[in-house]
């Protein structure tokens, strides 16, 4: 007699929960939202569980156990530890000029020394080996940076407003007066100032320690609509010698990340 065997077809939808969740968790994260969500009822269930993007947390390194009653949206908090890095492009002047507007460039302008440069200090990042210097004339230069361009949706700026970090490195020469300026600007679709940060200009004497120092700001609670963000620094020296024997800069940062970090 022939016997009959009967197979019973498995697919991945009979899983169960928890091995869903690892499989799923294993995707980009653009892939499950995009397509993973669009499959069934079940498996959009399974996208939207705390437990995946916790999972998908833990797996990249962004998991810490003591945040997990300040997390109120591991998604999010997923997606922005995710995107998070420097979004000033050429910061050490490491590509020249690349990517910086030069809004002023005044005197004999803008240039780039090699660290520690002449009657300079090392930088403690050894990382940074360059750095931007300005002239007898105003010198400044700029980055507008495009929220939506870096992976930052309108959604996620207006509704989750992440913190906005931005740093900045000065320093002067040990042989002359200078002054460091920075502006900082959350822009609106249609330019429209937002917030700002403007502290008062930094004047440093002549005969000072030549040491570099970090200048950090962060914004919070700012209004919703923010799309760009302008990042200007700068300034001069204050003996009017040409040359250049102004402020340095470099190792400018902006940040965006999870309000818990």
């Amino acid at each position: 007699p022939s016997l009959k065997l009967s197979v019973e077809m498995t697919t991945i939808c009979d899983l169960p929960e928890d091995v869903l969740v690892e499989l799923l968790s294993l995707l980009p994260a653009q892939d499950l939202i995009c397509t993973c969500r669009l499959v069934s009822t079940q498996w959009r269930y399974v996208v939207d569980l705390t437990t995946l993007w916790k999972r998908k947390c833990q797996r990249e390194g962004f998991y810490i156990q003591n945040l997990d009653r300040s997390i109120s949206d591991w998604k999010i908090f997923y997606m922005l530890c995710n995107l998070k890095r420097n979004l000033i492009k050429n910061p050490c002047a490491e590509e020249n000029f690349q990517h910086w507007k030069l809004d002023d460039n005044d005197g004999d302008k803008w240039k780039i020394e090699d660290m520690p440069g002449p009657h300079g200090k090392e930088m403690p990042d050894p990382k940074v080996h360059k750095y931007f210097v300005t002239s007898y004339g105003p010198c400044f230069k700029s980055q507008l940076i495009t929220l939506q361009k870096e992976g930052y949706w309108n959604q996620l700026m207006d509704e989750k407003r992440p913190e906005i970090v931005v740093k900045d490195w000065y320093a002067a020469r040990f042989d002359c007066g200078c002054r460091y300026e920075l502006r900082v600007r959350l822009l609106s679709e249609d330019y429209i100032v937002l917030d700002d940060f403007h502290p008062e200009p930094v004047v440093i004497e002549q005969w000072n320690d030549a040491m570099w120092r970090e200048i950090s700001h962060t914004f919070q609670n700012y209004p919703a609509g923010v799309r760009y963000i302008w990042f200007q620094h700068g300034g001069q020296d204050t003996q009017f010698w040409a040359g250049w024997y102004g402020i340095r800069v470099t190792n400018s940062s902006i940040t965006i990340g999870p309000l818990t970090l």
